[in-house]
């Protein structure tokens, strides 16, 4: 009987292990790194046939090939420079190391490695190489703004450069400065480890520490880091112009102050040419034999540093700037300002004097009728749930938590503000979860889901234009499946022999098969194999379902999908649907951003697009976060059913998008192409404005001197419908600014300000959203600082602590049984006065939705209403105004027209079908309007107008086409 392990007479096996054994072990280790080599090339393959996919594989072939040039490129150099420097410390050994204790000791070492100094110099080339490469990679952005740099045209106020120097060119000198300096300094820390192992340098014993060859190779690399150290004294002049600090209660100011322009400066100037010297004994100590002259240079740079870069500013900041500050920093107070608001497009924004009446008349309202029967009841932050509830229709669907706003109804810009929302697919809602199920059956959502903005019914529910499953309404025939969406952030395998569930009704569920051109093939089975490691789902390897014809769809929301091909932009957080040309596609604005605009401040996004909404909207991200130039430049679409990329140029002076056009030509369509029919639902970005008004708080003011005093700053009230303390969002709204030049309403986006650290009003700011001549152009409605308006936070206060509206509040709330839920806070200049109007949700206890059962409003400081419709609310705070008639009725005009009575269009000749019927329409709707107005009802005025707008035009077409 053999024995047994560890008993008697047993004997472990000693010695190198058994040919099986080593076979075995090899084979495990080559398996082990080729997987891993798959695992890293699979992502790489993933992603070109994605890009390929989407018809973007310029943008992955030209960043990959810019990070793999400039990885070799400043690798090798990395890798050649360290590794020249340590052979040539080796070449310039001495013959001879001598006799000492330290030298014996190092001995060791010396013989130690002198079988491997080969494999050891190439090993350390390499390592650095690698790092440097992967460092250099990194900076594919900058080495392509600086190839395809396109002028901006303006000049800065200090060196006379154009701004395309300080955004383009400068980031790749520092760069450039930065690697030579890393070369060195390895190179120097090398040959001195060299040096000191062969006897070159000695810490100890008599005589000289430092050879001759040792001496001359440190004296030159010391040369040359001075050297580059003179050029970033060269380069420190031009980046005052883009240096930031706190000032002025601005985190970010930019730009030479006083300070700088006079004595760091010229200290940089004069430090510049101390290097150069120093530099030069440097490289003179191998003829001199001496360190001494080059020491002492070194020395006196060093001192010279010390005083004339850091005192001497000190003296003069001390001295002469303190004791008369505000003479000496407004000419540069004034740059900053200029730049700040040429840079953040803020420079033609409009300010004028606003005092708002406390009552106002039937003549005053006129003009505002349209703004009147526009508001907006409809919350989008607040009735996702009564969306949810009413038009879920199934448990697997949801909407977002926001709704988004956008106008539909003529076909043309200005049409009626709409709450729209899409039935995604929610794969939590699904009862049987798997993987065939969550990847293969629930791949979409579907339907448009759209309410009247200014509208809801006898329940105070949404007034639905678009509902049902599938949806039905005024949007017409489109396709429906949503395959790409907010939602929709896992993977789903469509095609082949695949059949989906469509939608579901009582008579049981739908099937549809993906015809789609969108995804990737799965027919290769390499291609599976790559696809199962992307998503750690071996399944995708070997599943019988994913037959002949499959495809995978991946990245598929609309923000990561625009990110991804344009990967230069920053992408506003809320992408919005719109039904257009039979399609359904999320329309996103994209921002180009830089941080070298000279003088002009730096602003944070993430910070400064924070509000109360951000948690429900999303959050804007930017490769580049901390920022001083921003243009929304492209206005993007995704298509929702075949998740089609289209990049569409929006602001065609913009040269940092001129810049990446050039670096990824063919990527970006022209301003020309965006189809007709998508133009009316562009709007103005809502991150955008954010940027702006927050700039505006402190940029309004024009004057240096009144900036240097900081008398007038406003800041973005607190969101007075929410306790988490974050400012008040805009809000998109119908409104005319009260300017002799706007004589009609447009869909705008507003905001108002308060003064720092108090609550009244103190400015209404809105933008014309539309697109057209007026887009972009920002007013401000400054309000007088005695006039103690309410800001938004007072406003709710007047509510709150209103008698009558407390007791009615308290009434809805049947003893705790209901929750008020209060919906966004509009302010509206009308009538030469503010209007402020919320509506009151009530959600009852353990029910899933709110629905509106109230409006507040308040017309002056005093006024308040509180009741059950918008008509009654505004005939309280606005009296007999409502109820008097205007002389003429006017019809709707562009910007910059006066107003005309509606007519019959005169035409030669008999009148046609379509003549008379125009004309009988736009009698109808004039006199519906006039109707609407003696009765006080600006809701059906409003709609009366768009009638009536709308019948002119048409007559007008048919006039035309007979005539022509």
């Amino acid at each position: 009987m053999p024995d047994r392990p560890g008993g008697p007479g047993f004997r472990a096996r000693v010695g190198p292990p058994s040919r099986r054994t080593r076979v075995l072990l090899l084979t495990a280790g080559v398996l082990a790194v080729l997987f891993l080599l798959f695992v890293m090339f699979a992502g790489l393959w993933t992603d070109w046939l994605w890009f390929k996919s989407v018809r973007y594989s310029s943008v992955f072939t030209a960043q990959l090939w810019t990070k793999v040039g400039l990885f070799a490129v400043f690798g090798l150099a990395m890798a050649v420079v360290v590794g020249l420097n340590t052979w040539l410390a080796y070449r310039l050994r001495p013959p001879l190391a001598a006799m000492s204790v330290e030298q014996q000791s190092l001995d060791r070492y010396r013989m130690g490695i002198a079988p491997y100094k080969k494999w050891l110099l190439i090993a350390v080339s390499l390592l650095v190489g690698l790092v440097a490469g992967a460092a250099a990679s990194g900076q594919w952005r900058t080495w392509m703004l600086w190839t395809n740099q396109t002028s901006f045209g303006v000049k800065d106020s200090q060196f006379h450069l154009d701004v395309s120097f300080y955004a383009f060119e400068l980031p790749w000198y520092e760069f450039l400065l930065g690697f030579a300096f890393s070369a060195v300094i390895v190179s120097l820390l090398a040959s001195v480890v060299v040096h000191y192992l062969y006897g070159g340098l000695r810490l100890q014993g008599p005589g000289r520490k430092a050879s001759t060859g040792a001496q001359g190779h440190l004296a030159v690399l010391l040369g040359l880091f001075v050297l580059l150290k003179a050029a970033a004294y060269w380069l420190d002049r031009y980046a005052l112009a883009v240096k930031s600090g706190a000032y002025k209660g601005v985190d970010g100011w930019t730009g030479l102050r006083y300070v700088d322009a006079n004595a760091f400066l010229p200290a940089k100037t004069i430090l510049f040419f101390v290097a150069i010297i120093c530099a030069a004994l440097f490289f003179l100590t191998p003829i001199r034999k001496t360190w001494a002259p080059a020491l002492i240079g070194f020395g006196l740079m060093a001192l010279s540093a010390v005083l004339i870069g850091g005192l001497y500013p000190a003296i003069v900041q001390q001295f002469q700037v303190k004791p008369n500050e505000q003479a000496k920093e407004t000419p540069y107070i004034q740059k900053n300002i200029d730049a700040t608001r040429q840079a953040y497009g803020i420079a033609d924004s409009q300010t004028q004097a606003y005092a708002p009446k406390a009552s106002t008349n039937s003549d005053a309202l006129k003009a505002d009728a349209q703004t009147i029967s526009d508001i907006r009841l409809l919350d989008p932050n607040v009735v996702s749930p009564t969306f949810q509830q009413i038009e879920q229709q199934r448990s697997y669907y949801k909407f977002p938590k926001t709704l988004d706003v956008d106008r539909y109804g003529n076909g043309q810009v200005g049409g009626q503000d709409t709450v729209i929302g899409l039935r995604e697919l929610n794969l939590a809602g699904v009862q049987q979860r798997n993987w065939i199920n969550d990847h293969f059956k629930y791949t979409h959502g579907y339907g448009v889901v759209s309410a009247k903005g200014n509208q809801v019914n006898d329940k105070g529910q949404p007034v639905f234009t678009e509902s049902g499953l599938p949806s039905t309404g005024s949007l017409g025939d489109y396709q429906q499946r949503i395959y790409y969406g907010e939602e929709t952030k896992t993977y789903s395998i469509v095609g082949g022999t695949n059949e989906e569930i469509d939608y579901s009704t009582d008579a049981g569920d739908k099937q549809y098969k993906y015809t789609g051109d969108s995804g990737v093939s799965l027919n290769n089975p390499f291609t599976r194999a790559a696809y199962a490691v992307r998503f750690a789902e071996p399944q995708i390897l070997y599943a019988g379902a994913i037959t002949d014809g499959a495809k995978v769809i991946y990245d598929r929301t609309p923000k990561e999908r625009v990110e991804k091909v344009a990967p230069w932009l920053s992408i506003d957080a809320d992408p919005y649907p719109v039904v257009q040309d039979g399609k359904l596609v999320w329309v996103l604005d994209g921002y180009t951003t830089s941080d070298g605009y000279p003088f002009a401040s730096k602003t944070t996004l993430g910070d400064v697009t924070k509000d109360s909404l951000t948690d429900q909207r999303g959050r804007t991200l930017t490769s580049v976060n901390k920022v001083n130039y921003i243009r929304n430049s492209v206005k993007a679409t995704v298509d929702a059913y075949t998740g089609e990329v289209t990049l569409y140029q929006w602001d065609d002076a913009d040269p940092v998008l001129k810049t990446w056009m050039k670096a990824f030509p063919g990527t970006v369509k022209a301003k020309a192409d965006i189809p007709s029919t998508l133009v009316p639902h562009l709007r103005y970005p809502q991150d955008m404005f954010k940027v702006q008004r927050d700039l505006l708080g402190q940029y309004h003011m024009t004057d240096a001197n009144s900036f240097f005093n900081g008398t007038d700053i406003w800041q973005v009230p607190v969101d007075p419908t929410t306790n988490t303390g974050a400012v008040q969002p805009p809000y998109y709204m119908t409104v005319r600014m009260p300017d002799p030049a706007v004589t009609q309403a447009s869909f705008s986006l507003t905001t108002t300000f308060v003064p720092s650290k108090r609550d009244n009003l103190a400015a209404f700011m809105a933008v014309s959203a539309d697109p057209g001549p007026e887009y972009g152009k920002i007013r401000i409605l400054k309000v007088p600082g005695d006039s103690n308006t309410l800001g938004p936070k007072l406003v709710q206060s007047q509510f709150n602590s209103n008698t009558d509206v407390a007791n009615k509040l308290n009434t809805l709330k049947i003893g705790g049984d209901s929750d008020i839920e209060y919906g966004n806070l509009l302010t509206l200049p009308v009538g030469g006065g503010l209007l402020n109007v919320e509506p009151v949700y009530v959600r009852g206890r353990g029910a899933d939705y709110p629905v509106l059962q109230k409006v507040l409003a308040v017309y002056g400081n005093d006024n308040v209403a509180f009741e059950n419709t918008l008509e009654e609310a505004l005939k309280k705070v606005l009296g007999n105004a409502t109820t008097v008639t205007p002389t003429t009725p006017t019809a709707p005009t562009t910007p910059g027209t006066t107003p005309t009575t509606p007519t019959t269009p005169t035409t030669p000749g008999t009148v046609n079908a379509e003549q008379a019927k125009a004309i009988a329409d736009a009698q109808k709707a004039f006199n519906d309007g006039e109707a609407a107005q003696k009765a006080g009802d600006w809701a059906k005025y409003g709609e009366a107008q768009k009638a009536l707008k709308a019948a002119l035009d048409a007559a007008a077409a048919a006039s035309q086409q007979k005539t022509g």
